[in-house]
């Protein structure tokens, strides 16, 4: 297991060192055993007149009691072990999920969803499985080699040269496999990891792959990932199997020496009936579990790659933080000027170039362009999602980063054109991230949004659950819940990012007029290919080539005959 896992393993130090020692207390009982079963066996004969029946009771008592101590505090160790494991489990799943919420946008950009569950879940679950089960076992065989070994040398020394061959033969092999193994099953949890990624992203879009008839590609495509792990999974396990074997076949052949020299030394009248006895069964205690280790090294091998892989994003660097000066973004006037920002996620390739406009408070923008011309970029630098290579962005006359980042997004609505629900109300979907809503506030806003008739029709109203990212209404009915939510948030600053493009006309103006009584005493970003939702804006920006090419009212550009016009041309023929 990785030393880097031990932060979270030193809180419960105190309890684990005490089911050390109960582990401890209840292997020495289970050794007692053997050396009572020895005196059992040479009290047969001591008197002359046969059976020392006595004797041979005491001892037998002795084991009975051995035993059955030995198993009580070996199934409260195990329990309380198994306690252990899960609380810390808990701590390294909650820290694991906040590192994922501390983390950059850009990391999200290029590590698939389904990886980062996989570690987050199942790489956890490993962990856990190695600490409350593998651990134990690992434990009571490392305990049980050592005093069987002890035993062993008391009972008889001379024997016990047979195991320093046996014994440095298992361990070279061991150390061999274990330089063969680790590798494969770090391989292994990246492999599913991969799977799990595919997996979840054909799961989230399994209407398009049904629309477009890809169904036998795509499945192909799964095929190659899914025997990619199958292959990582089996070379991984045949590489760990072969090691158990090796190992007994070692185990065996000391038996096989064992009963031979044992028999030489009982006949020549250097060992007895009953020492020689507790010796074969003690021999069998010291080899099983080395055994076993071997077998369960192996698996130690799958939770070490695990916790590598979680280990390794708690490593990952969080979001910068903020200065130590940096203000709380209580209420924003929303005066927005980029002063020659350039940007691009590849600094080779930038997005925009030297970017300079003014957006003055209150009014309301459009951003128009082709795809890829920085439209979205320009929200996610606003966001602060991503910081420029040069230049800077200020809000009221203040950079952007003189505020603290969580502040500055609070006062920042968002509506994106993948909308984001989740499982619950329809009532706590509308007030997330307003958490001192009531009812009346968000059916008010419902109202706004123009979703309260819909709403309502509902057998349960407000209470409705969604499940699936809301897969029982149409993607314009969640758009619109987006739109509610951020109505309800009553954010300084709005930005739709194509807000309306899934939705039908009739819709789009009701949430234009809803619109138009939200951006009162608000700037308001419109992100839009639908040229005809912006008409009435205040200021049009036609981004292209990194920097705005046009600006101005949608009569200026139309008259100006630019880029504007062109696309306005293109998409009032096209719908004509």
């Amino acid at each position: 297991m990785s030393k880097r896992l031990l932060p979270f393993l030193r809180p419960y130090a105190v309890r684990f060192l005490t089911l050390l020692g109960l582990l401890l207390a209840g292997n020495l009982l289970a050794l007692a055993a053997p050396l009572l079963s020895g005196r059992a066996v040479d009290a047969v004969g001591v008197r002359a007149g046969g059976v020392d029946f006595p004797g041979v009771l005491r001892n037998c008592a002795g084991m009975l009691a051995c035993y059955a101590l030995s198993a009580l505090l070996n199934y409260f160790t195990a329990s309380r072990l198994i306690r252990l494991g899960q609380a810390v489990s808990h701590d390294l799943r909650k820290a694991a999920f906040d590192r994922v919420s501390e983390l950059p946008v850009e990391y999200f950009d290029t590590h698939p969803a389904g990886d980062l569950i996989s570690r987050v879940c199942y790489d956890v679950d490993t962990v856990n499985a190695a600490i409350s089960t593998d651990l134990l076992q690992l434990g009571t065989s490392a305990l049980t080699v050592a005093g069987s070994f002890l035993m062993l040398l008391l009972i008889s020394p001379r024997l016990t040269l047979v195991f320093f061959v046996t014994v440095p033969l298992s361990t070279l092999l061991t150390r061999f496999q274990m330089k063969r193994i680790h590798p494969l099953f770090r391989q292994r949890s990246q492999a599913l990891g991969a799977l799990n990624g595919f997996t979840e992203e054909r799961m989230n879009c399994r209407r398009s792959l049904r629309v477009y008839g890809v169904e036998d590609e795509d499945l192909s495509r799964f095929q190659v990932c899914n025997e990619a792990a199958s292959r990582a999974y089996y070379e991984a396990d045949r590489a760990s199997a072969a090691l158990g074997p090796s190992v007994n076949f070692i185990n065996n052949l000391s038996l096989a020496c064992i009963s031979m020299f044992g028999a030489l030394l009982y006949l020549r009248g250097g060992l007895t009936l009953g020492n020689l006895s507790s010796f074969v069964l003690y021999s069998r205690k010291f080899s099983g579990p080395i055994r076993e280790a071997a077998n369960l090294l192996s698996e130690l091998q799958s939770s070490a790659a695990a916790a590598e892989r979680v280990l390794d994003l708690l490593e990952e660097a969080p979001e910068p933080p903020d200065a130590p000066e940096a203000a709380e973004a209580d209420r924003l006037r929303g005066d927005i000027r980029f002063e020659s920002v350039t940007f691009g996620y590849d600094s080779a390739r930038p997005v925009l170039r030297d970017f300079t406009v003014h957006i003055p408070a209150g009014s309301l923008v459009a951003v128009v362009g082709p795809t890829g011309a920085g439209k979205t970029t320009l929200v996610s630098l606003l966001l602060r999602f991503y910081e420029p290579q040069s230049g800077g962005i200020s809000v009221d006359g203040v950079p952007i980063g003189a505020y603290r980042r969580d502040g500055l997004r609070r006062r920042l609505g968002l509506v994106l054109q993948d909308t984001w629900l989740f499982g619950g109300t329809i009532a706590e979907n509308i007030a997330y991230g307003s958490p001192n809503a009531g009812r009346e506030d968000v059916i008010a806003a419902a109202k706004a949004a123009r979703i309260h008739r819909f709403i309502s029709s509902l057998p349960e109203g407000y209470d409705t659950v969604l499940t699936d990212e809301g897969a029982g209404i149409s993607k314009g009915q969640r758009q619109l819940l987006a739109i509610a939510r951020c109505l309800l948030s009553d954010a300084d600053i709005v930005i739709l990012d194509e807000a309306t493009s899934s939705v039908d006309t009739e819709t789009e103006e009701a949430v234009g007029a809803a619109f138009q009584r939200l951006r009162q005493g608000r700037t308001c970003f419109v992100i839009a290919h639908r040229l005809s939702t912006i008409q009435g804006a205040d200021r049009i920006l036609v981004l292209d080539q990194g920097g705005a090419a046009e600006q101005g009212t949608h009569g200026e550009l139309l008259a100006a005959g630019g880029i504007y016009a062109g696309l306005y041309a293109a998409q009032t023929w096209k719908h004509g």
